[in-house]
């Protein structure tokens, strides 16, 4: 039995926590800010009840065999502080955030050998304590010896755990996925709205700059990915929400750096323009200043 930390209760953190809970072969811990009570987590096959045992403390956490980071990526600081107590004996840390920098937000507090990225698919939702898991849920992490034992935690489950010889492709690719969801948040509507032509094509440009600025960064991707990366969203649930559309419905910090910031920076550091996804952090930053609608 391994004992599991997930730091960062939200409808990643919370997802996981019930699927690593429900194979009984596990004791699974979450970090908080404050007491999570039970939720249910709804999934394409079944729902879990959810029982936690809540630390919302650092100074209280127990050392602990694996910690599950599924804070957002500007959270890392505040994050950093469960690290000590929880990875005290060295632990494995998987980083299920957005971006494609994971080792680098957290090389400052850890040994770079306990560092995990892990990519996530797995459109969820929170309501309160409701937790939606939309699709089946799918993560990605690198083919080794820390990447097969993290699948490892998930046997007996139906999230399915692919390891990979290319994990910066993939990044990027999940990365370009995520670089049109700003739309959703920009527009606040969900997303639906892949299916007027309109907004697919300028979906396209966005994941043009985005596709260039990967294959600098060593990606073997090419535009033949951006249809297939529509398709996610035309073939969802047209109600389906991305975390920044949620995220700013709900008055909260919103992910930009870690998205299109991040292709704005790198495409800034290679000669790349990126007008549209610059355009995109801009408007986004300049509606973070104003009252959340509503």
């Amino acid at each position: 039995m391994a004992r599991i930390a997930i730091v960062g209760p939200g409808a990643i953190g919370g997802t996981m926590a019930a699927w690593l809970g429900r194979t009984g072969a596990h004791e699974v811990i979450l970090c908080a800010r404050r007491p999570v009570p039970p939720f249910t987590v709804e999934t394409p096959g079944e729902t879990i009840a959810v029982r936690p045992m809540v630390f919302t403390s650092p100074a209280d956490a127990p050392s602990v065999d694996w910690v599950l980071v599924a804070t957002k990526a500007y959270d890392t600081e505040t994050t950093a502080a469960w690290l000590g107590p929880l990875a005290s004996h060295g632990a494995p840390v998987a980083v299920l955030q957005n971006g494609v920098d994971h080792r680098e937000r957290f090389a400052p507090y850890l040994r770079s050998e306990q560092i995990l990225p892990v990519l996530v698919y797995c459109p969820a939702e929170r309501e309160g304590n409701l937790f939606r898991q939309r699709r089946a849920a799918r993560l990605v992490v690198e083919n080794s010896a820390c990447g097969r034992e993290f699948a490892g935690l998930f046997a007996g489950t139906s999230v399915e755990v692919s390891p990979t010889v290319d994990l910066t492709t993939e990044l990027w690719r999940k990365l370009c996925l995520n670089s049109v969801g700003v739309l959703t948040a920009i527009l606040l509507q969900p997303n639906g709205i892949f299916r007027d032509e309109r907004v697919a094509e300028v979906s396209r440009e966005i994941m043009r700059e985005c596709i260039a600025v990967a294959r600098a960064e060593g990606a073997t991707l090419d535009e033949s990915v951006m249809e297939g990366l529509l398709d996610f969203f035309r073939k969802g649930a047209p109600d389906g929400m991305n975390s920044l559309h949620a995220d700013r419905l709900a008055g909260r910090p919103m992910e930009i750096e870690a998205r299109n910031g991040t292709i704005v920076r790198l495409g800034r550091k290679h000669g790349i323009p990126t007008p549209c996804n610059r355009m995109a952090v801009m408007l986004l930053e300049k509606m973070t200043e104003q009252k959340p609608p509503g």
